[in-house]
C-alpha cells in the first residue's frame, strides 16, 4: 500500500514521496517528515506536505505523537531494530 499510494500530484508511493519532497530515500527520513508526509493522506492533493497550513502541522504533530506512545510496543521495537 505505501508503494503504490497516492502521495501528491504524480507522486505515487513512500519512497517517491520522500525524494520529491525532501530529496532524500525514505529510509533517511526524520520522525517529522515521515509525519509530515503522512499528515496529508488521505488527500495529498489538497493537503501539501510543505504547505505549511495549520491543519498540516497539527496533524504531522498528532501523528508523532502517536509515535513516540507506539516506540515501546514490542512489535513496534522489533520492527524499528529490524531496519
Amino acid at each position: 500500500y505505501l508503494n503504490v499510494i497516492e502521495m501528491g500530484k504524480g507522486v505515487f508511493g513512500a519512497e517517491a514521496a520522500a525524494k520529491a519532497y525532501f530529496n532524500k530515500s525514505a529510509r533517511n527520513l526524520s520522525r517529522r517528515e515521515s509525519a509530515l508526509i503522512a499528515a496529508c493522506l488521505p488527500n495529498p492533493v489538497r493537503y501539501k506536505v510543505k504547505s505549511g497550513s495549520r491543519y498540516v502541522q497539527s496533524r504531522a504533530s498528532m501523528i508523532q505523537r502517536q509515535m513516540m506512545n507506539l516506540q515501546s510496543d514490542p512489535a513496534i521495537r522489533k520492527l524499528i531494530e529490524n531496519r
